[in-house]
């Protein structure tokens, strides 16, 4: 199969979006397929690149962050986005189009539809959903949920990574057809070699610093008294400065170490040191953080809301959203019982060598593209 892939963010741009695109298209590369990306160009980064069988190009947006983008970057993402297709590619160059996102992408994906008959599928990841945000885009969903659902009918499948996701996104459209197209299929995760590190006395969380995340409850929750324990937040967002008052007041040591590549060995050595992984995220997709925090069998406590709750119930402690005292009184718990923590860590990790397989997942998919080839 030829396969294009459509994406405002691939590594290392975005958010927890951004990796799980990686691993899809280099799955589908190693199965044997040829996979073309369509994403943003940033910083020193190439215009096109063969990286692990995906070959990917990258156009200009006058893209600002690295971590996060704008409707208006976006806009021009979707304006040079079809200006390359037209240029390169014609409607024998792919098979299959997968499309993160129902918009900015679903845009486009919906546009190649008319001009070259492409069928498409649409992973959703959160944001593209009207209601899942409450810190951005709010404004912007009041007039583009026709849009969204024009895009969301004409294409073959829509995939949720969780059922809460799924449910907001039938819930948002309310439309009769919608049930027959969208289904779950869970991100997957690509388990590597870890080098077994000594834990440490270190409570970790990590994602854009808004306040649906919760960071500013993890910090309350340390500050009256020192737990003995270091808190490391790494992440960048609108509560960067709010939350470095919140950390200079706490009794408990708490670094803010801003963005830094999930990648990078800096993130990826104090996961391995971390005893507790925290995120007490209000909206929550399927978290590639809590899923990065498993594979290093972090004991992990997030909240009994939305995806958070569908990947931690069973490993983990939820509790519910912005209750301080409740993060407090279990983390003291924890701290007081470390075969505990111990426990929470193996079962982390060996759910998500299961529930998060990415060859069982690539197989879902690639069975569902070769469907919509097939009916086309």
């Amino acid at each position: 199969m030829r396969i294009l892939v459509l994406n405002i963010e691939y590594p290392p741009l975005g958010g927890g979006a951004s990796p799980v695109c990686k691993v899809m298209s280099e799955l589908f590369a190693e199965a044997g397929h040829e996979v073309t990306v369509i994403t943003s160009r940033f910083g020193n980064l190439s215009d096109c690149e063969l990286i692990n069988g995906v070959k990917i190009y990258r156009v200009n947006c006058w893209r600002q962050k690295i971590n996060m983008s704008n409707p208006l970057e976006h806009l021009i993402y979707l304006k040079n986005a079809k200006k390359l297709l037209r240029k390169r590619f014609n409607s024998s160059s792919f098979d299959i189009c997968h499309c993160h996102f129902l918009i900015p992408t679903g845009f486009l994906a919906y546009s190649l539809k008319k001009w070259w008959n492409l069928p498409y599928i649409v992973t959703i990841h959160g944001s593209d959903v009207p209601g899942y945000n409450p810190d951005r885009f709010q404004i912007l969903h009041r007039f583009t949920k026709v849009l969204l659902k024009i895009v969301a009918r004409s294409s073959s499948k829509i995939v949720s990574p969780s059922f809460y996701l799924m449910n907001l996104l039938t819930h948002q459209l309310k439309s009769s057809w919608i049930d027959d197209k969208v289904m779950v299929i869970p991100y997957p995760f690509k388990l590597n070699t870890v080098k077994a590190v000594r834990k440490e006395r270190i409570i970790m969380s990590s994602g854009r610093l808004l306040k649906r995340k919760g960071f500013h409850t993890l910090i309350n929750s340390v500050s009256s008294f020192d737990l003995g324990y270091e808190v490391h937040i790494f992440g960048d967002g609108p509560m960067m400065n709010e939350l470095k008052l919140l950390a200079n007041g706490s009794l408990t040591k708490v670094i803010l170490h801003g963005w830094v590549d999930s990648s990078s060995h800096i993130y990826q050595e104090f996961l391995a040191k971390s005893e507790i992984f925290v995120l007490m995220s209000s909206h929550e997709n399927s978290s590639v953080s809590i899923m990065e925090a498993m594979e290093y069998s972090c004991a992990i406590i997030s909240t009994n809301q939305t995806g958070c709750l569908e990947m931690v119930h069973d490993v983990g402690i939820c509790l519910p959203v912005n209750d301080s005292q409740q993060l407090t009184n279990a983390l003291s718990n924890l701290i007081e019982h470390p075969d505990q923590i111990k426990e929470l860590g193996a079962k982390a990790l060996l759910k998500l060598g299961s529930y998060y397989s990415p060859g069982v997942v690539a197989k879902v998919y690639l069975g569902i593209f070769q469907s919509m080839i097939d009916d086309k």
